[in-house]
């Protein structure tokens, strides 16, 4: 299979000195989620940057959904312009989950599932609030159709295999075309792994993964654990260790994933002696 033709180059000739490119000020300018512990497992340098792709994966009741929908929120309350789309439930559901999240923001909610169209929306969003941040959450990949079998009447005839690969490659050219910032769940086994084909690891910025510990002998055997194990824009190595409540997902702790648990440092702690300072 032929490998994607991302548009990473920006018309450099080979051979250009390092010290002549002058990067745009827009990736310079971190973004924030809204939520600090997410700030952190992103580099700990503010948030995401503008361009990014991430891509979310984990198993089945880990919390995926629930991350979203919380990010959805955290980022419109930080003034970010987010598009919620979501093909897994109806929009009768996610407001009933958000309603049972206690989610106070009013982002914007979309149930698209024509990829090409959805975009064409995004790019209006991002027209009519140019000094914004546009941000576009989609829940998940594979509910999404990149129209190449659609009929003569622009409906569709089905997708196959290759189909999340394309509408990936959408995604991301998107959010590098307009400085957007795009966050997808992906497609993922039953044992909580990614099931789809690797060219989309290649294609995204980000990739954090959500999961159950069920080593027996591990130190935090039963927690859920998160990671970004891939970040273009800098990792800082850290494990977090999340809780689900009825209000969403919480930071528990975290540590260097080379150090173990024993460098575990609890939130609660570090909230205490930043008030007694």
């Amino acid at each position: 299979m032929a490998e994607m033709s991302l548009r990473v180059a920006r018309g450099f000739k080979t051979g250009t000195r390092i010290s002549t490119i002058e990067v745009p000020a827009a990736l310079r300018v971190k973004r924030t989620s809204g939520l600090l512990w997410l700030d952190d497992a992103l580099g700990g340098e503010g948030g995401f940057t503008p361009t990014t792709t991430m891509m979310l994966t984990g198993g089945p009741g880990a919390g995926k959904s629930t991350l979203v929908r919380q990010l959805a929120n955290s980022m419109t309350k930080a003034g970010h312009i987010v598009v919620y789309n979501t093909g897994e439930e109806s929009l009768y559901q996610a407001k009933m989950a958000c309603e049972r999240l206690k989610l106070k923001e009013d982002f914007m909610v979309g149930e698209e599932t024509n990829c090409p169209k959805l975009l064409e929306f995004m790019d209006n969003v991002k027209k009519a609030h140019p000094k914004k941040q546009v941000v576009l959450l989609q829940d998940s990949l594979q509910t999404l159709d990149d129209m190449k079998y659609a009929d003569a009447k622009g409906e569709s005839r089905g997708t196959t295999s290759k189909t999340p690969t394309a509408c990936a490659k959408l995604i991301v050219d998107w959010a590098q075309n307009s400085m957007g910032i795009a966050a997808f769940i992906g497609q993922c086994t039953k044992g909580g792994e990614f099931a789809g084909q690797n060219t989309i690891k290649h294609a995204i910025d980000t990739h954090a993964h959500m999961f159950m510990d069920d080593k027996e002998k591990s130190d935090t055997y039963g927690c859920l654990l998160f990671e970004v194990q891939k970040n273009r824009w800098g990792c800082n190595g850290k494990t977090f260790m999340l809780g689900l409540t009825n209000e969403g997902i919480e930071e528990r702790g975290h540590f260097q994933k080379a150090g173990g648990p024993t460098q575990k440092r609890n939130v609660n702690d570090e909230q205490e002696e930043s008030d007694a300072a």
